[in-house]
């Protein structure tokens, strides 16, 4: 639900309602900044993240698969595709899988093990304690963090840490060279902990509290919630399980059960307010024949939720790979950027190709809407 019209999210308060959408969703580290949260935010600032980090309202982790076999047995630390999940501190437990492994202690290299040491003796420190008590070199005990990071064991205060791991060593001492102040990234970046465990084992029974909590998270992001829309969610639990909440609360009369989206067989669940927008979409349709009106268009990295590609619409899947971009235009895809080439799913004009391609190549926030100008935002409801 919701209308490219809407006004852009501003300041920490926008930041949260943004980030209460984004709950449970898993992408790449790289792009959460910019190219999730930019782009649903005006004036989006790295310093808005970190407060909320660091007075923990907001954690941000890295998922552990749930056994040992899914792991990489070397783990060379956080990467552009380390998959990483941000939520409120308060609903954390809900989203750590209950049956994750449990990390290999001998998988790791003995710097990351003598770091994993002295957290757990000496609990959360602030960098300059953890290279003391390890007495290991500034770039070893980088290297220890970025590997405990990539484990799913060890977070920080605030997403500084991360951001600073997820620049390149090499290109990291060359700015430590030409910039002294490069070392304030994870200096100020607060302190390093052991990630903790859920706080209850996660309940067997259909319709738990966690369960439940996923269940209207899904809702909130999406409007509209059926088997078929969630494929590319992870880490969730069973359709079933989460049919059984949706069923329990449309009897309730907390949402609408029906079919709202045809050609998708099962049952779909709608939040009342998703329901009646849906009503207005045949009008809106007929608006769009109107050759006057300009299309809208929207432009969304591969890793955005929003990507349903594929899914929701006719045609091949878009893979959610960095650096990947869809072109929608009135909900339809009109374009695929993947591994440097660009696909059209419709025969277009070829200076329409020239201009599409252009745009989807050029260096700017992905998830941004663009108009036929260039300007324009995304949607801050999904």
């Amino acid at each position: 639900a919701g209308s490219g019209g809407e006004a852009p999210r501003q300041g920490e308060a926008g930041l949260l309602a943004v980030l209460a959408q984004l709950e449970g969703c898993i992408a790449p580290a790289a792009v959460w900044e910019s190219e999730l949260l930019a782009a649903r935010m005006q004036h989006y600032t790295t310093q808005q993240l970190d407060r909320l980090c660091t007075s923990g309202r907001v954690v941000w982790w890295r998922p552990r698969a749930a056994s040992a076999a899914e792991e990489p047995r070397k783990r060379s630390g956080p990467i552009r595709t380390t998959p990483i999940l941000l939520s409120p501190r308060d609903t954390l437990m809900h989203w750590q899988h209950e049956a994750a492994a449990e990390v290999d202690v001998v998988s790791l290299s003995g710097r990351a093990r003598r770091v994993l040491d002295v957290l757990r003796a000496q609990g959360a420190s602030f960098f300059s304690d953890l290279q003391a008590d390890s007495q290991l070199l500034r770039s070893e005990l980088e290297e220890a963090l970025a590997e405990l990071v990539g484990a799913g064991i060890v977070h920080c205060d605030a997403y500084a840490g991360l951001r600073a791991l997820l620049i390149p060593a090499e290109r990291r001492n060359r700015l430590r060279k030409r910039y002294p102040g490069m070392d304030a990234g994870l200096e100020e970046a607060g302190r390093w902990s052991l990630v903790r465990p859920p706080r209850a084992a996660a309940e067997g029974a259909l319709g738990g509290a966690r369960i439940e909590h996923i269940a209207r998270t899904l809702l909130a992001r999406y409007g509209i919630v059926f088997r078929k829309l969630l494929e590319r969610e992870d880490a969730l639990p069973p359709w079933r399980e989460l049919h059984y909440v949706y069923r329990r609360l449309e009897a309730r009369g907390e949402v609408a059960g029906g079919r709202f989206v045809t050609q998708f067989a099962g049952e779909q669940f709608a939040l009342p307010e998703a329901a009646i927008a849906l009503r207005g979409v045949a009008a809106e349709m007929g608006a769009r024949l109107d050759p006057a009106r300009k299309p809208e268009r929207v432009l969304l990295s591969a890793t955005d939720p929003l990507n349903l590609a594929g899914i929701l619409t006719p045609g091949d899947k878009l893979p959610r790979v960095p650096g990947n971009r869809v072109l929608f235009e009135d909900g339809v895809p009109i374009a695929l950027h993947a591994g440097g080439e660009t696909r059209y799913p419709r025969p277009l004009e070829p200076q329409q190709q020239w201009e599409i391609n252009t745009l989807m190549i050029r260096r700017q926030r992905p998830g941004q809407f663009v108009d036929q100008d260039g300007a324009g935002r995304p949607s801050q409801q999904h």
